[in-house]
């Protein structure tokens, strides 16, 4: 039995190539209508031209499967979901390392993860590396997850006063990972066994670290903006803001915007074809409602192309 649909949501994902060379992000989102529960799946892949696209590819693939697999009994997934998300994470990691074993050019290819899943108000998470998970409520922006990067502890010894922000700033290790899937030991999983109770007209955001090239306080200045709108339109306007920023060293962006409501017509209106026609940021960011949607793009010159592959669901 699905969780009771007293929570409502519209998700959409969206994803920029920025000014690499290549997209190594991957992301993934099921939230089927009405259902009362769904997750995403978000892994930004590292090592270039190591291979860093086919980690992200192997880490969403394997965690969307499992979460896919025990998404039928929701009950069974939630009495376990530390469990289940930690040896999924474990079954990611091993398949990395197998293939970096048996194709020696791609060793040293890894990858994060972030990866919420919703079960009704609950929302639970796995995450390993510095991607993170917003939750934006009542004007403010709050990151749930943890940082593992060099920067969180950077801005620790900023904080208490032990570095001063002009060092911090020019950190050349600001942005190490301190966890990561790579095929070994996982330093750090971040994966709370107690949810964190959503409530209608929050919005959750997931991200790789490319948002971060906007600040939280203009990321929650443009989420809230969009408090009328889509998830959809909400993820075309941080990437459009992300494209104004025009910054040479831009990563690779991909998002899952997940809005929550009440209401049970929540999520069921559509950008009309013509609207996502005259925006072509608009285009970027797909809804995955009725369908799973997996969303793949390219940013080239401030022009945003998306593929959208859905795998409709059967009666």
């Amino acid at each position: 039995m699905q969780p009771s649909a007293e929570i409502y949501y519209d998700a959409a994902s969206a994803q920029s190539q920025g000014r690499r060379e290549q997209q190594e992000d991957a992301v993934v989102a099921d939230f089927p209508a009405g259902a009362g529960m769904g997750f995403a799946v978000l892994s930004d892949g590292m090592g270039g031209h190591a291979a860093g696209d086919v980690a992200s590819k192997i880490v969403v693939t394997e965690i969307f499967s499992e979460l896919k697999m025990q998404s039928g009994n929701p009950k069974g997934l939630e009495e376990d979901i530390s469990g289940i998300l930690q040896a999924a994470v474990q079954s990611a990691n091993d398949c990395v390392r197998y293939h970096a074993e048996t194709n020696p050019e791609t060793m040293g290819m890894g990858a994060t993860l972030i990866a919420p899943v919703l079960l009704g108000d609950r929302l639970y998470w796995i995450s390993v590396g510095d991607s993170p998970l917003y939750l934006y409520r009542d004007g403010q922006l709050a990151r749930l997850n943890e940082d593992h990067s060099m920067l969180a502890q950077i801005n620790y010894l900023v904080s208490h006063g032990m570095m001063e922000r002009e060092t911090a700033a020019n950190h050349p290790d600001r942005h190490a990972l301190t966890s990561v899937l790579i095929g070994g030991e996982i330093a750090k999983i971040d994966c709370p066994a107690r949810p964190v109770r959503v409530q209608p007209n929050d919005v959750i955001l997931v991200a790789s670290d490319g948002l971060q090239y906007l600040s939280e306080t203009r990321i929650a200045e443009l989420v809230g903006q969009g408090a009328s709108q889509s998830s959809a339109e909400i993820g075309a306007e941080l990437l459009r803001a992300l494209e104004d920023l025009d910054d040479p060293d831009q990563d690779n962006i991909s998002l899952c915007v997940i809005r929550v409501s009440d209401d049970p017509t929540f999520g069921l209106e559509t950008v009309p074809p013509a609207a996502m026609a005259a925006e072509p940021a608009a285009a970027a960011a797909t809804a995955a409602r009725s369908q799973m949607t997996i969303v793949a793009a390219a940013s080239r010159k401030r022009k945003v192309v998306t593929y959208r592959v859905s795998m409709e669901r059967s009666a």
